[in-house]
């Protein structure tokens, strides 16, 4: 399946369930010094998660920008990106529990058809502040889930995005990657089992001190990795080896005249650093490669992409080509990166320059 039409598909269901699309915020978050990028789908939505309303409604849905660099250093493996797209829908006090679970599990194993038999869930243990989410767990048996594939875990089951703020207990779902059929139970330390989709009930704001208390309306934050459903629906081990990608790493097979296969790692470090470094560019809010915040991080992930292609024999200036890829593959959807396209061509030969 291309990834267009994963997206189309999402955004029909929810639009379907009467949610409002929106557009993908920033990457870059403005007037939010918590953090540098946005991480998630819900940062631009803290206001309206606390109860103010939103101009579209208290339904809506969209796919967002993110950047992490808290997984920088697994970047090479089957599942970790530094920029990904997290496809989101939320209620803002309109719906919960168990309106979120079966629209989730119509949506996997009805319109994308994912076998039942491949997929575990997780709720959220419980701990002196908040219960266990039996109720989650209750919910999923519903639909036909055997308790050997509900696990209750602890903090990674409660999500929230940042120090104080908006949080709550989360119910994930993973799909099993591995050959043949997926164990009978559900082993959460077995990474063969992939989380693709996070539903946070966010239904309190921490303080400063770490005091939940229990907000006005009760409001449902969902995010599917877009980057790990696109490689399980083109059964593929990773998004690196799909159309996400494949357009990037065959120029670099080009340019260095390397074979992917044998040179995987630094092929897909590459591919993942010159995508998110276009992104940052390409963004209405752009800002330069510096020493310093944001524009460090830009530096880190340019600088390391040449690194990488020097190792593999590149001795020509090369980011500006694969920028070009990335803004051809990704602009139909992501338009600001062709309306940006000379800032963020001009910028990497700049540092390439000087690297």
């Amino acid at each position: 399946m291309h990834p267009k039409i994963l997206r189309d598909k999402y955004f029909q269901f929810y639009k379907k369930h009467q949610h409002a699309q929106i557009p993908s915020a920033s990457l870059i978050p403005i007037n939010d010094a918590s953090v540098l990028f946005n991480t998630a789908g819900m940062q631009p939505l803290v206001p309206y998660l606390l109860g103010n309303k939103h101009p579209s409604g208290n339904q809506l849905v969209n796919v967002q920008r993110c950047l992490r660099m808290v997984d920088f250093e697994n970047v090479g493996d089957n599942t970790h990106n530094t920029f990904f797209q997290m496809l989101g829908n939320w209620s803002l006090g309109a719906y919960f529990k168990k309106d979120a679970i079966s629209q989730g599990f119509e949506f996997l194993t009805g319109v994308l058809k994912f076998p039942f038999d491949m997929l575990a869930f997780t709720v959220y243990q419980g701990d002196d502040q908040v219960p266990t989410d039996e109720q989650s767990a209750k919910f999923w048996k519903s639909h036909g889930v055997s308790k050997d594939r509900i696990a209750f875990l602890g903090k990674d089951n409660f999500w929230s995005a940042g120090e104080t703020g908006p949080c709550g207990p989360s119910t994930e779902i993973f799909y099993w990657t591995g050959d043949g059929p997926a164990p009978v139970k559900f082993d959460e330390n077995d990474e063969t089992w992939v989380e693709i989709w996070n539903i946070v009930f966010m239904m309190y704001n921490k303080d400063e001190n770490g005091i939940l208390t229990e907000l006005q309306q009760k409001n449902v934050d969902t995010g599917m990795g877009f980057e790990r459903t696109v490689a399980i629906l083109n059964n593929k081990k990773s998004a690196y080896e799909t159309q996400l990608f494949q357009p990037i790493i065959e120029e670099i097979e080009k340019l260095s005249q390397k074979k992917y296969l044998e040179n995987k790692k630094e092929m897909r470090i590459m591919a993942d650093h010159i995508r998110a470094a276009t992104f940052i560019l390409g963004d209405d809010n752009a800002i330069p490669p510096s020493n310093v915040d944001r524009g460090y991080i830009l530096r880190r992930l340019i600088r390391r992409t040449i690194r990488y292609g020097k190792l593999l024999g590149i001795n020509t200036n090369f980011t500006v080509q694969l920028a070009k890829i990335v803004i051809k593959e990704y602009s139909d959807y992501y338009s600001e990166l062709e309306k940006n396209k000379e800032y963020v061509l001009d910028e990497l030969q700049k540092e390439e320059n000087k690297f």
